[in-house]
């Protein structure tokens, strides 16, 4: 297998921790943010969507114009733009990274937030939704001639893109979701299955669940794991610096206010349940950012010294997962401290897994 390590990056610095700081679309921010990615070692770096905040095919743009080899996973919700149109906008900003562009397909789920851009559809109607929108999206992409395409959510007529995905034979697409219907659209769709981390045993059900669909649909598919590390140079000073962000984002939810309602998607649900049986589970997983957030996001972390949670995560790599996104805290600070230390020994102790696998 291949290993990739992701981030993610925001249009300004913000977390559970920190309050927002700066104005909204900070593109000096984005830029020094995705250059110390790419600076660390990081293969891709995530840019989220949020009913509210600044549109992420400029946030990409911004970043992928300011690094050279770094790719962009670019979230993107359907249904508030034409599959066809968002197929071109797709292929003309992967033209623009010289083919460094992914899409990372994520249908909500929350209906509140889906309604602030004026979708009213349901849970299981927003999939049906991206099924179709995918279907189309990927016509557009490939189609060497004019196509017609009429279902439920869409209908056009002799539709076509001049411009292509500088990729082939597509643009890598990503897909988020851990429902019944997300996951057969997975399994029709995904090119890598994105999973918020959780235990172990609970991650290789919802593995096999996902790559059994897959196969279904005569397809393979791989996987990404998303975890926020904490590391220290010691095992009791990284559990410190756990209690530590802890409080902290206690503190600010004590400022601000918690987010209204709780978060509706299976995968929340699934992080929920985790945090019920307890904040330290197998080796190395904390859920104590998650138990507070109701599950709210990836809000699971790995705790130790960098050997330690390069071990952890080697784990979830035995059971086929090739691809983690990792993100801290304190994102910027974060992601270079990952680069010193944690991402070199993960990346040494896969090589060596994987030799010391070829050669048995």
């Amino acid at each position: 297998m291949s290993l990739q390590i992701h981030g993610m990056i925001g249009h300004r610095l913000s977390s559970e921790t920190i309050a927002p700081v700066g104005p909204v679309f900070d593109k000096d921010y984005i830029r020094a943010f995705a250059q110390a990615h790419e600076q660390a070692g990081f293969d891709r770096i995530l840019v989220g969507y949020w009913s509210e905040q600044p549109d992420g095919f400029l946030v990409s743009a911004v970043a992928g114009l300011a690094t050279s080899r770094l790719g962009l996973l670019l979230a993107h919700r359907p249904g508030f733009v034409a599959p066809t149109l968002a197929a071109r906008k797709l292929a003309t900003l992967d033209a623009l990274l010289d083919g460094r562009l992914a899409l990372n397909v994520i249908s909500g789920g929350s209906d509140a937030e889906q309604r602030k851009d004026g979708d009213f559809l349901d849970h299981d109607q927003r999939y049906a939704r991206t099924d179709e929108f995918l279907e189309v999206v990927r016509k557009t992409w490939t189609a060497e001639r004019p196509f017609d395409h009429e279902g439920r959510f869409y209908k056009v007529e002799k539709a076509y893109s001049a411009i292509k995905s500088e990729q082939k034979p597509h643009i890598p697409v990503f897909f988020s979701g851990a429902s019944e219907a997300a996951i057969r659209v997975a399994g029709k769709h995904a090119d890598v299955y994105m999973l918020w981390g959780e235990s172990l045993a609970n991650t290789r059900q919802l593995v096999e669940r996902v790559r059994a669909e897959a196969a279904a649909n005569g397809r393979t598919i791989a996987f990404s794991l998303s975890f926020r590390p904490i590391v220290a140079e010691t095992e009791e000073a990284a559990w410190a610096k756990a209690e530590t962000i802890l409080q902290q984002a206690r503190e600010r939810i004590a400022r601000t206010g918690a987010p209204e309602g709780k978060p509706q998607s299976a995968g929340a649900q699934r992080l929920r349940e985790e945090a019920a049986r307890g904040e330290r589970l197998d080796r190395r997983l904390w859920t104590g950012i998650a138990g507070l957030v109701g599950g709210g996001q990836n809000s699971t972390a790995l705790v130790g010294t960098p050997e330690q949670v390069a071990d952890a995560l080697l784990d979830y790599y035995d059971l086929g997962i090739e691809q983690f996104l990792i993100r801290g805290f304190d994102p910027l600070n974060d992601a270079i401290e990952y680069g010193r230390e944690l991402i070199p020994t993960l990346r040494a102790k896969v090589a060596e897994r994987e030799r010391a696998r070829q050669s048995a």
